[in-house]
C-alpha cells in the first residue's frame, strides 16, 4: 500500500514519464563520449602518420647516404630521400631538422666500414590546435628517429 502511494505521487508530479528523453541523453552522451574519442583518434592517427613519416625518412635517408659516390651526392641524395618520406604524409620539410653524423671519423663521412648514422626530428602540431595557443604548454608533439648504416667495404668512392 505504502509503495503504490509512493508511484502514484512520483507519477503525478511527472518523476516516472521517460517520454522524450531518449534523444536528450543521446545527444549528451554523444557529446560527453563521442567528441572527446573522436579527437583522441583524430591526434593518434596524426601522430602515428608523423611518426612512421619520420621513421621512414631517417632509414631511407641513411640508406642512400652510404651508397653516395662522393659526400656532396650522398648528402643531396639523403636530402631529397627525407623530402620524399616526408611528402608521402603530408609532413612540411621546412618543420623537420635533420642530422647527419660519421664515426669513426666525424670530418669523413664516406670511408670503409665507417657508419653513418641520420637522425630526424620533427614537432607534429595535434589537430585542431590553432597556432595561436602556443604559449606555454606544448601543442605539439616531438618526435625524433635515428638510422644507421655501414659504408660497405667495397666503396670505391672520389
Amino acid at each position: 500500500m505504502l509503495r503504490s502511494k509512493c508511484f502514484r505521487r512520483f507519477r503525478r508530479f511527472g518523476l516516472l514519464d521517460d517520454s522524450g528523453s531518449a534523444s536528450l541523453e543521446f545527444i549528451t552522451a554523444g557529446l560527453i563520449l563521442l567528441v572527446p574519442m573522436v579527437y583522441l583518434i583524430l591526434s593518434v592517427s596524426a601522430i602515428q602518420a608523423a611518426s612512421l613519416s619520420v621513421e621512414g625518412a631517417s632509414r631511407q635517408a641513411a640508406r642512400v647516404f652510404v651508397q653516395g659516390k662522393s659526400l656532396k651526392d650522398a648528402r643531396v641524395s639523403a636530402q631529397l630521400a627525407v623530402e620524399f618520406a616526408l611528402a608521402d604524409y603530408g609532413l612540411d620539410p621546412d618543420q623537420v631538422n635533420v642530422t647527419i653524423s660519421c664515426t669513426p671519423h666525424p670530418s669523413q663521412c664516406l670511408t670503409r666500414r665507417g657508419f653513418v648514422t641520420v637522425t630526424v626530428s620533427a614537432s607534429v602540431p595535434l589537430p585542431l590546435s590553432p597556432p595561436a595557443l602556443d604559449m606555454k604548454a606544448p601543442l605539439s608533439v616531438p618526435l625524433r628517429a635515428t638510422a644507421t648504416q655501414q659504408v660497405s667495404r667495397f666503396w670505391a668512392g672520389r
